[in-house]
């Protein structure tokens, strides 16, 4: 079986048949193509019968001569020489336009040189069909350059997509890479960044446990000093204490040695004794004669300008028996006297007005009552609750179904009883004075006039302790409260007198706007003058003084400015040394905290609980204006 090389050129027109190649036919339409040029054959044929293939047409060989001239062309072309033929197809289809096909035929001789050439190629296309057959041999050829073309361009297609799937991968190789590279830069930066993070949170840490360390420090230290003043405190009380009770030890010794002696002379004097108890008994009923008198005048407004003197005989003990000398028993201003005495009858003719009430009316006013100390005892140093109670407060007094006498009444006494509260709530009673008063004046006149009863000092006045017979007499004149028979402790008595004269000074020194005070700063003002012009210096006045000061003196120094230093000056020359001068070792605290107070300028500074806080949960506060 030969094999040989044939080169083939696709003429445009066969028999005016035009050929248009398209790589895309399907078998259905390559067929409806074959019947359309067989039809266009036959009509185109000089015979008048349509044209029929019958059989296959036959080709003859020179080869074979035992074959008649009408055997069938047959072509056989194997599929390794297929191959052949595609692969040096591909080799020569650059180098020439047409290219060179391989075929192997069974039945057909020709040359196996390599070397013929395209003449001796075409001439040999006569010996493989018949004449008759030429146009019929054209189309298998053209169909066959046709399927050849179709399947180069497929390889070439192919080829391309190989190519653009390569280029593809390339791109997405190189794509994935620049994801994988960006992926560990961000997971870099990340851990740079989380590094980052936990350097700041561990530097904030550490500060927070600096300052928090450094607070702990600073408390320590002032728990330390606390500690260490205490100690010095309770060690000078300890030697105080100490020098106190060697005193008395030495005072009892002395006591009990004068008491000997007493007892030596006391039968000597037995007989003298009874003779004198007579004339005793009479000074004594004419000295309180004489300072009854005198208490009268001086509430009367009988007394000189400036202060009430009156004059009562002392008892001596060593005299003959003569009248003893008239000694001074009531220091307070004139003005002042006459104030309190109105306050006081006015509060007398509502108490007797009151009781007048409760005879004629079958009503209980006590439950008004309890309802106004429950009232005032819920008042605390915020506006909200200032605002709230007052307003009650006033409505209780505006209820027509009890008395406005009993319930105003009732509110100067639960007011006044229940000032031992902190320093805030003094200030904040001050306020609700100030508000319900100035919707119902004549409840002013009745606080101050309860004040006056339970302090002496808010007048201000003061009895002389050598005017009465006994110290037990003199406490209950300056206010001492007696329980089961006995009179209280000084420091009990110290501790009311100081609450009372804080909501005193509290109330002086409220100002709201849009409210009037009809006891306010000009009053103040008025009492420590007062004060300082008649009362003498001593432990309870000292501690009613110091008490003043530190509510009121703050918004005094604000409205009277140089004339109220004035008058701090007048305190230290003449008040602070007359306490000293008295030498009394109980005087020391008081002395200290008054002489703290002038030196460090404390009445620049705004007291603890003046200015109300806004509510409960908040200490940022609001002024007076915007929120009455």
């Amino acid at each position: 079986m030969g094999a040989f090389q044939l080169e083939l050129r696709c003429p445009q027109k066969v028999d005016g048949i035009a050929l248009d190649p398209e790589p895309d036919w399907s078998f259905e339409a390559l067929l409806s193509e074959i019947d359309e040029l067989e039809r266009k054959i036959n009509s185109s044929s000089k015979v008048s019968v349509p044209f029929t293939k019958e059989r296959p047409r036959d080709i003859s060989d020179s080869k074979s001569n035992g074959r008649t001239s009408a055997s069938p062309f047959v072509m056989r072309v194997f599929e390794d020489e297929m191959d052949n033929i595609d692969s040096e197809d591909e080799e020569t289809h650059d180098q020439s336009s047409v290219a060179a096909k391989r075929f192997n035929f069974d039945d057909l001789y020709l040359s196996d040189s390599d070397d013929s050439g395209d003449d001796s190629s075409l001439e040999a296309q006569p010996c493989l069909m018949e004449k008759g057959e030429s146009g019929e041999s054209s189309l298998f050829e053209l169909s066959r350059e046709h399927q050849f073309r179709v399947k180069e361009e497929i390889r070439n297609k192919i080829s391309a997509l190989e190519t653009d799937l390569k280029t593809e991968s390339q791109k997405s190789i190189s794509a994935i890479f620049r994801v994988e590279r960006y992926r560990e830069e961000r997971c870099e930066m990340e851990r740079k960044l989380d590094t980052q993070y936990q350097r700041n949170i561990a530097e904030a840490l550490n500060n927070h446990l600096t300052a928090v360390q450094r607070d702990l420090e600073v408390r320590s230290q002032i728990e330390e000093r606390k500690i260490r003043n205490d100690a010095a405190y309770e060690d000078a009380k300890r030697k105080e204490r100490a020098l106190q009770e060697e005193k008395l030890r030495q005072e009892r010794a002395k006591a009990e040695a004068e008491a000997k002696r007493a007892e030596e002379a006391k039968r000597a004097e037995d007989t003298k004794r009874a003779a004198l108890e007579a004339q005793r008994r009479a000074a004594k009923e004419a000295a309180e004669r004489e300072a009854s008198e005198a208490s009268r005048r001086a509430v009367s407004g009988s007394a000189q300008e400036g202060t009430y003197r009156p004059q009562i005989n002392a008892l001596n003990a060593q005299s003959s028996g003569k009248p003893p000398a008239a000694g001074k028993i009531l220091k307070a201003a004139e003005s002042a006297l006459n104030l309190e005495q109105g306050r006081l009858q006015k509060l007398k003719q509502f108490d007797d007005e009151n009781q007048a009430l409760r005879l004629r009316s079958k009503e209980d006013f006590r439950k008004y009552e309890r309802q106004i100390s429950k009232l005032v005892q819920q008042i605390t140093g915020t506006k909200d609750s200032v605002r709230q109670k007052a307003g009650e407060l006033v409505n209780i007094f505006n209820d027509a179904r009890c008395p406005q006498s009993i319930s105003v009444a009732a509110f100067a006494k639960k007011v006044v009883s229940n000032c031992k509260t902190p320093r805030n709530a003094a200030f904040a009673c001050g306020h609700v004075i100030v508000l319900v008063t100035s919707k119902v004046p004549t409840a002013m006149d009745l606080v101050l006039a309860e004040l006056h009863r339970a302090c002496i000092y808010t007048v201000p006045k003061h009895y002389s302790q050598s005017a009465f017979e006994s110290k037990e007499a003199y406490y209950k004149a300056i206010g001492f409260q007696e329980d089961e028979g006995k009179i209280e402790s000084v420091d009990n008595y110290l501790a009311r007198l100081e609450s009372y004269m804080k909501l005193y000074g509290a109330l002086v020194q409220t100002e709201i706007y849009g409210f009037q005070n009809a006891h306010g700063l000009k009053e103040g003002w008025a009492w420590l003058a007062r004060f300082l012009n008649a009362l003498p210096a001593n432990r309870y006045t000292a501690v009613a003084l110091n008490a003043f000061l530190h509510m009121a003196g703050y918004s005094l120094f604000k409205k009277y400015k140089s004339q109220f230093r004035k008058m701090l000056n007048i305190i230290s020359d003449n008040f602070l040394n007359a306490l000293r001068e008295r030498g009394d070792s109980n005087l020391n605290p008081v002395i200290a905290e008054i002489d703290a107070y002038l030196k460090d300028n404390k009445f620049l500074c705004e007291p603890e609980g003046r200015s109300l806080e806004g509510s409960l949960l908040s200490d940022v506060y609001v002024p007076e204006s915007d929120y009455y």
